[in-house]
């Protein structure tokens, strides 16, 4: 029996590709390599951000320098936004609470978005009274049937405006004719809607700050709001656009950010990026820590509230709330930041309610007095719309879809102008879209093996570049190649094994073309283990794509470095240099390989299959998988694929 079982592993080993090592050509097997490349970036971002605030935190003049860079650098983050035009707001009905009442308020953040909300406000007022905008966490149903935060403070003399999010409540995107949402929910939601925004130029978090933002201008609209006493707070995913609308916002004296505040570099390393509406690109090579999106309140009152078991890195949010309470001191106003973690996790228990309550009536009301208890409350028939939805019930309600095409129909013009320039300065724009800064270094080809098959003697290769990933090759040269024999280089988001291991299987014959094999970084030997990446967020590799951007290194980008090596790589190696080369490239791959084709003309040929034609269908429908893995933010405003198509001069064309 073990000779029979020794005479089999014989035969595999000798078969045509040697399947067993799945066509290796990195000199090492390690899975989380790519990641753990991506986010040495990302800490020496953090590091240089530490040096530069540890600097800050000497004196008075240094935090208010670094304070007035940080809220210049979020507001190149947050991008274009909306104007801010007529609100148009109306107060649709009023429920009745126990000591409180509900207005149900519609307003346009912009033309044709409307946004819902609930307005708590004490039941007896007097004069001018402080205000909050609270922020839901993820749900389906957003602002829901009563807020007990929101209750809580308006049976203390406080008025809360609760907010629907893009993506949640009644400000769905996603739905089908009846509504029903077509997603699993709203972190998936919210990860698809960014989608359209990214390749615009801005981000779901900054637009869903702008409609934040709007909800503060709508509190100055009424004669019962003090316009000097404006808070917000939120928790979980409400907790992350609390910290945005900070940063946004400077009309806000007092805020909470709860279950979200932590070390970015903690929280990517340990759990990875979260949905779409929780980071904004360029982040990390902003050099914006978790410590820097809030401090735009300093030295205005700012409270933490956590849980010290939650899934959010308690120690990444002790070592950001070192910094803040540097920051605040370096101000002279130490007593105006604070902490408070509950024995709990993802949650908001009794004890941290009474920590918020008490600080909002301390700062916003000038009263220690115990707070006003409340009991749980949820109301009946809470929905601002007849629908339930505001892209069902208003005519001229404008989906995010619609609102993404006709702003790209609006730069139609700019990018006809971007494309019109001269190559060189085209080539430079585009290089300035995929972060591909200064000249490369050279390339080293490291072997890693070869043999000699039925046709063809295969190379394998490791090509190092510095400051970039290896690219591993695997090279055919057949027993036919002649003086003008073509070289071909096969791109696959599969990995190079699976078109090998079809090219064997199907024992294939060469009309001469040397075949040149790779895996551009993330795919194939360098993937991403599946466990990584959440099906929620509806992309095979979304750790490495959002990692990516928050560094500010589009995957995109990184792998258009991989093909210019390939091609390099082919230049200097005896047997392939001074021939003719062209690119198959599937999947993923196809956009790459456009853009590689328009940036080097060593490229003769890029035929692309199974490949995105147009970002406009992702503006159209969002509802598509791997979005993320070929977003290159704002690059609607300058080109679209078809544009690269015009721009190779015919090199480009696609197999099905």
């Amino acid at each position: 029996m073990k000779r029979l079982l020794a005479a089999a592993l014989l035969c595999a080993a000798l078969l045509p590709g040697a399947a067993q090592d799945g066509y290796q050509a990195l000199r090492f097997r390690q899975p989380l390599a790519y990641h753990q490349y991506i986010m040495r970036d990302l800490h020496r971002q953090t590091a240089a951000r530490d040096a530069a605030f540890a600097e800050a935190a000497r004196s008075r003049t240094g935090m208010e320098q670094y304070i007035a860079g940080v809220r210049s650098r979020m507001a190149e983050l947050f991008g274009e936004l909306p104007e801010r035009g007529p609100l148009n707001a109306r107060t649709v009905a009023t429920v009745q609470g126990d000591g409180f009442v509900v207005e149900k308020v519609i307003y346009q953040s912009a033309p044709g978005r409307y946004v819902t909300a609930h307005l708590y406000r004490p039941e007896k007022v007097r004069g001018r009274i402080p205000a909050c905008v609270e922020m839901p966490g993820h749900s389906a149903t957003g602002k829901g049937n009563g807020s007990a935060q929101a209750v809580l403070m308006a049976r203390n003399g406080i008025a809360v405006i609760l907010v629907d999010p893009l993506g949640q409540g009644e400000r769905m995107q996603l739905i089908d004719a009846q509504g029903q949402d077509l997603t699993r929910g709203a972190t998936t939601e919210h990860t698809l809607l960014g989608v359209p925004y990214l390749l615009l130029g801005s981000n779901l978090a900054a637009q869903q700050a702008f409609d934040n933002s709007r909800a503060i201008d709508y509190l100055l609209t009424r004669k019962d709001i003090d316009p000097q006493r404006i808070g917000c707070y939120g928790f979980s995913g409400g907790g992350t656009m609390a910290t945005y609308l900070i940063a946004l916002d400077d009309r806000i004296q007092c805020a909470c950010v709860g279950l979200f505040f932590s070390s970015r570099l903690r929280t990517l390393e340990l759990i990875g990026p979260s949905d779409g509406c929780q980071q904004m690109p360029f982040e990390g090579s902003a050099q914006i820590e978790g410590a820097d999106l809030v401090l735009a309140m300093a030295p205005r009152p700012l409270i933490i509230l956590d849980g010290k078991y939650d899934f959010v890195d308690h120690w990444g949010a002790l070592q950001g709330f070192e910094d803040l309470k540097k920051a605040y001191t370096a101000l002279g106003a130490p007593e105006a930041v604070s902490q408070y973690y509950a024995e709990d996790g993802h949650a908001t228990p009794p004890d941290v309610q009474r920590q918020l309550i008490g600080w909002f009536r301390r700062w916003l009301l000038g009263d220690s007095a115990p707070a006003v208890e409340s009991a749980p409350w949820r109301g009946s028939d809470m929905l601002c719309t007849a629908s339930g939805q505001v892209n069902l019930e208003f005519r001229d309600a404008r989906s995010t879809m619609q609102e993404a095409l006709a702003a790209m129909d609006a730069l139609a013009s700019a990018r006809e102008a971007f494309c019109r320039q001269a190559p060189q300065a085209v080539s430079a724009g585009i290089r300035r879209l995929l972060q591909i800064e200064g000249p490369l270094a050279p390339v080293q080809a490291v072997a890693s093996g070869s043999r000699e098959l039925r046709g063809f003697t295969e190379h394998r290769f490791q090509l190092n570049r510095e400051g970039e990933f290896p690219v591993p090759v695997v090279v055919r040269i057949p027993e036919n190649v002649r003086p003008g024999s073509a070289v071909e280089i096969r791109l696959s988001d599969q990995g190079k094994a699976a078109l090998l291991s079809e090219f064997d299987r199907y024992d294939a014959t060469s009309d001469g073309t040397i075949l040149v094999w790779a895996d551009l970084r993330g795919m194939g030997e360098s993937a991403d283990p599946t466990e990584y990446n959440l099906l929620k967020y509806w992309n095979k590799e979304y750790r490495i794509a959002a990692t990516s951007l928050h560094v500010g290194r589009p995957l995109p980008g990184q792998r258009v470095v991989d093909v210019l090596t390939v091609l390099d790589f082919c230049d200097a190696d005896a047997r392939l240099q001074g021939r003719p080369v062209r690119i198959r490239a599937e999947g993923l791959c196809g956009p790459v390989a456009a853009h590689a084709a328009v940036l080097d003309a060593r490229i003769t040929q890029a035929t692309l299959s199974r490949s995105l034609r147009s970002w406009r269908s992702y503006l159209e429908n969002p509802l598509q998988y791997d979005m993320l893995s070929n977003v290159v933010p704002g690059v609607l405003t300058c080109y679209d694929l078809p544009d690269l198509v015009r721009l190779s001069g015919g090199r480009i064309s696609y197999a099905d």
